[in-house]
């Protein structure tokens, strides 16, 4: 794939880039390890300084960075700002909070008496370089989530962004360098897919992250394994949203339109498949499907429209073989469903009722404004049906019944649970999957401390 600016309302190619050679590589890899030596000893409040000057300076951009976004990917022009928003926060949040988060650790008395220990401790340490793997659909948040609380806890980072986005990867790597950060504790690679093996080999890259597809994962987590090396993992999710009889039906209703669309529905943590109890389910899919059926789909320029077209040409496809799948099997189409005439790469807003577990929809995660229903009899079902995919990365519940609620936090197999509203990070919580959709933890403390070197310090008595 071309590292190349195309844009996705036309499909025009706007700007190509040359992939660095080895030798660029190389430059940057050395340079890294050499930064990380001395940073590594800087203390929390140069590092928080530093970082906080970054916020300023993302937050001064928000309207030049929402338009790059807007042109590179897709997203309407509010969604893109608001991102660029949530990224200085995220970042003003890790540089208030790292040094409590990271700070050492003392162990109860008793405890340290039994070792035979005068003293003990538990301290954080940073590994060095960490290689970033990261996708277009978020091309700041995605990356400032790894970024921010690496780079507080004294770490440096290698970003490999996607290849559509590379004007956005370029000014990542600016923007840390204009808030006065040493050089290298933030370079962008542009390279391709193929050369991330060699430059996760390197002895000198310490660890790696990556959020994206299971095919990316499996080829990221398997050289890693190979060489021993930290990874965390971010890839899909088929997150259910699921309405009891006691939920506020309306609003419900309302929350699920954005829920399933925000971003063209090109989110890991967007809702996809729509649960709910038969008491319910005729007055949440008439709201639902209306409200789908009212977005403003169209260019993504325009302070109005709440749909823009999809990244690329590929993903369209995607997403519309899913769909025609779905509709020759006997799934019903209540809105959307046929790619509308015209350039770019747009899909309407969809509903599918009458999903089966045969089609391919039920298990492939469908990356874009497409949303199925299934009807259920009893929470049972539901928690049944929620649980039948590979992917477990959040979920959205609305009841408000408490009795409901303790039994899908106990039982809904993910890395969230929402209760009567929709997935959102926040720096504050952490953020992840299990089963298929990876491993480890970003944001909260959980997220900093992933590429630390948690050291027992033992004193002799």
């Amino acid at each position: 794939m071309p590292i190349a600016t195309v844009n996705p309302a036309d499909g025009e190619t706007l700007r190509t880039y040359e992939a660095m050679g080895e030798e660029e590589i190389e430059r940057r890899i050395q340079l890294a390890e050499a930064t990380f030596r001395t940073y590594r000893t800087t203390a929390f409040d140069e590092r928080a300084r530093l970082m906080r000057r970054a916020a300023d300076i993302l937050e001064a951009d928000q309207d030049e960075i929402g338009r790059v976004i807007t042109t590179e990917m897709g997203k309407p022009i509010k969604q893109a700002r608001a991102e660029a928003a949530k990224c200085a926060k995220t970042m003003r949040w890790y540089a208030d909070h790292a040094a409590s988060l990271l700070a050492d650790e003392e162990p109860a008395e008793s405890d340290v008496k039994d070792s035979g220990a005068s003293r003990a401790l538990v301290r954080y340490r940073p590994l060095g370089p960490v290689l970033a793997v990261m996708p277009w659909n978020f091309p700041l948040w995605q990356v400032i989530r790894f970024a921010a609380p690496a780079l507080m806890a004294g770490n440096v980072g290698l970003l490999k962004h996607a290849s559509n986005v590379p004007q956005t990867a370029l000014y990542l790597e600016d923007l840390f360098h204009r808030a006065g950060f040493p050089e290298g504790c933030f370079q962008t690679l542009l390279i391709g897919s193929a050369e991330v093996d060699a430059v996760l080999r390197d002895e000198r890259v310490r660890a790696a992250t990556l959020t994206g597809s299971e095919p990316a994962g499996r080829a990221v987590a398997a050289t890693a394994g190979e060489m021993i090396k930290k990874t965390v993992l971010e890839l899909g999710g088929s997150d259910p949203f699921v309405v009891m009889p006691s939920a506020d039906v309306d609003r419900a209703a309302e929350v699920a339109v954005t829920a399933r669309t925000q971003n063209a529905g090109q989110s890991c943590i967007a809702a996809k498949r729509f649960i709910v109890h038969t008491d319910v389910y005729d007055a949440f899919v008439e709201r639902f499907t209306e409200g789908m059926r009212a977005l403003r789909v169209g260019d993504p320029m325009e302070e109005e429209t709440e749909v823009g077209p999809l990244s690329s040409e590929q993903g369209l496809n995607d997403v519309m073989e899913l769909v025609d799948d779905a509709k020759r099997s006997g799934a019903t189409v209540l809105c959307g469903g046929e790619r509308p005439e015209g350039p770019g790469w747009y899909y309407p807003p969809t509903v599918l009722a009458d999903v089966t577990r045969e089609m391919r929809i039920h298990r492939e995660e469908a990356f874009g404004p497409v949303a199925t229903l299934y009807r259920v009899t009893d929470l049972d079902e539901a928690v049944l049906i929620a649980n039948d995919t590979d992917f477990g990365l959040s979920s959205n519940v609305w009841t408000r019944d408490d009795a409901d609620v303790d039994r899908f936090v106990r039982d809904l197999e993910a890395g969230g649970v929402y209760v009567n509203g929709m997935t959102a990070s926040h720096p504050a919580f952490p953020f992840g999957g299990v089963k298929r959709s990876g491993y480890g933890r970003e944001l909260s403390g959980h997220g900093i401390r992933e590429f630390c070197n948690i050291t027992t310090v033992w004193h002799g008595a």
